[in-house]
Formats: structure tokens, C-alpha cells, sequence
């Protein structure tokens, strides 16, 4: 059980979840979310990872952890971005497993112009 300290004027604060940890009610608001973030990351011209962006932005969580694959392999089919290796990822709990790494096209430059 954690203890909850009142304000000075005697109210309990409300607790807030930050954006990253936050879970998105659907897939189609979350993808609304988190397209944009992606189409810009993409005509960067920067080579970056899924999670970088996300935390990056502090972009929801889907409502299944296996729908930022889908989200990676959706721009990889729509032309905006394409794998370039391989990185381990920095996430704690990952035991820095690999994490693809992708690289914006010029569609992507395009679409952000």
C-alpha cells in the first residue's frame, strides 16, 4: 500500500499518468496519434528506432504491444520508410534484444513538405 500525502490545503492530488505509459482506447486513435511522429521522423533523414520516436514524443501505448510492428510495417508498405540494420534496444527490460532500425525515403520527405 502507498501512503498519499495531501496538498497544504488538505486535498489529495489526482495522480497522472504520463503520455508514454498512457494506453490508447482503440487502434485507429492510437495510429491517428502516432502517424504524424513517424511521417516527420521519416523526413528527418535520420535513421532511428520505433521506441526512440515513441519515447522521444512520449506517444501512447497501443492497446496491444504487437501493434508497433504493424505501425513499422504500415509505413514500410506505404513507401515512407525502410530498414537499414539492426540496434540493441536501450529499454531496461529488454536486455538489449535487437530492435530494427529504419531510415526515411524520399516519399516520406515529400509527404512532410
Amino acid at each position: 500500500m502507498t501512503a498519499v500525502q495531501p496538498h497544504l490545503d488538505g486535498s489529495i492530488p489526482t495522480p497522472t499518468i504520463p503520455a508514454a505509459r498512457r494506453i490508447a482506447e482503440d487502434y485507429e486513435t492510437w495510429l491517428e496519434e502516432a502517424w504524424p511522429f513517424y511521417i516527420a521522423a521519416a523526413a528527418s533523414g535520420e535513421t532511428y528506432t520505433i521506441y526512440e520516436i515513441a519515447e522521444r514524443h512520449r506517444i501512447s501505448q497501443p492497446p496491444d504491444s504487437h501493434m508497433w510492428g504493424r505501425l513499422a510495417t504500415l509505413l514500410r508498405e506505404a513507401g515512407y520508410h525502410r530498414p537499414v540494420g539492426w540496434t540493441t534496444s536501450p529499454r531496461p527490460t529488454s536486455h538489449h534484444s535487437g530492435l530494427r532500425t529504419w531510415k526515411g525515403t524520399a516519399a516520406a520527405r515529400r509527404a512532410a513538405a
